[in-house]
């Protein structure tokens, strides 16, 4: 097992927490939904042998804490923190960047490289949920719109069911996000040990921060395609082989559409990162090798 060392950045508006692993080329990997670093520990160990891979928590979420009280977050502002986190780590123009983002993630990787592309060499964005670029965005508004008034009439269990009800309505599978492990994986039976114990009351926290101040604002979320194309990254937009038909998936594919590119299959669903972690990062080496 590779060391992991940990350190504090502070960026206008909150203090990311980060952690560093592993030796070669930086490998920046962005969460998305309710997790934090550890939702990349199982992925990372596989990949610290070739990278230097860096994982943080988003602001607002676990060990990020925010200045002051929570707001509607804005992907440009969480694509300027993971472009300090990658200036924080040494990352310059000369040697930039790979970088993978699941779900939000990949949103937050997507306005990293279109807003400092000079940091990023590849970056891998995996189903993004860009709900406006499917041909049913007027269900998702009119949903997510629901979602938001749910929260502030009834908090965030209401509004989760909201979303949880929207999924199941549109025919998609429920999202992911209560009662599983980062990544998807079944929580252990049993008394987990502290560790384990620690990161799943800063997931259950980050819940409402998710649902609330996360899920509106960046629903409205569009990439900037023309810097995307103008710039030199290789973006590799990237679905899971067992996720097919559901909206990450499809927006992902609509993101290839956009750029004149093809969407690489990794192995599992949409938190094939965690529940398939060794197969995983083969494959995410594999892309990041071409």
């Amino acid at each position: 097992m590779q060391a992991t060392k940990s350190n504090t950045l502070r960026v206008p508006g909150a203090t990311l927490y980060y952690e560093v692993r592993g030796s070669g080329p930086v490998l920046l990997l962005i969460c998305g939904g309710v997790y934090d670093a550890a939702g990349y520990a199982a992925l990372a160990e596989r990949l610290a042998d070739r990278y230097t891979v860096v994982t943080y928590d988003r602001r607002g979420n676990s060990r990020s804490p925010l200045d002051g009280p929570p707001s509607p977050q804005r992907i440009e502002v969480h694509g300027d923190d993971a472009h300090r986190v990658l200036a924080a780590v040494g990352v310059t123009t000369g040697e930039p960047a790979h970088v993978f983002g699941n779900s939000s993630g990949a949103m937050i990787g997507l306005e990293l490289a279109a807003r400092h592309p000079e940091q990023v060499r590849t970056l891998v964005a995996h189903e993004p949920p860009l709900f406006e670029l499917l041909p049913d965005r007027d269900y998702w508004r009119a949903a997510i719109r629901n979602v938001e008034d749910t929260f502030s009439r009834e908090g965030a269990g209401a509004a989760m069911q909201a979303l949880g009800a929207a999924f199941a309505s549109s025919g998609d599978a429920t999202p992911d996000t209560e009662g599983r492990m980062p990544g998807g994986q079944e929580a252990p039976q049993g008394e987990p040990d502290p560790e384990t114990m620690a990161m799943m009351a800063r997931l259950q926290r980050n819940m409402e921060f998710f649902i609330g101040y996360e899920v509106p604002p960046f629903n409205t979320y569009v990439p900037d395609f023309a810097a995307l194309q103008a710039s030199n990254v290789c973006i590799v937009p990237a679905v899971g082989e067992a996720s097919e038909g559901e909206p990450p998936y499809r927006a992902a594919l609509g993101v290839a559409e956009r750029l004149g590119t093809r969407a690489a299959v990794f192995p599992g669903d949409h938190g094939g990162f965690g529940n398939r972690a060794e197969a995983f990062a083969v494959k995410l080496h594999e892309v990041l090798s071409r």
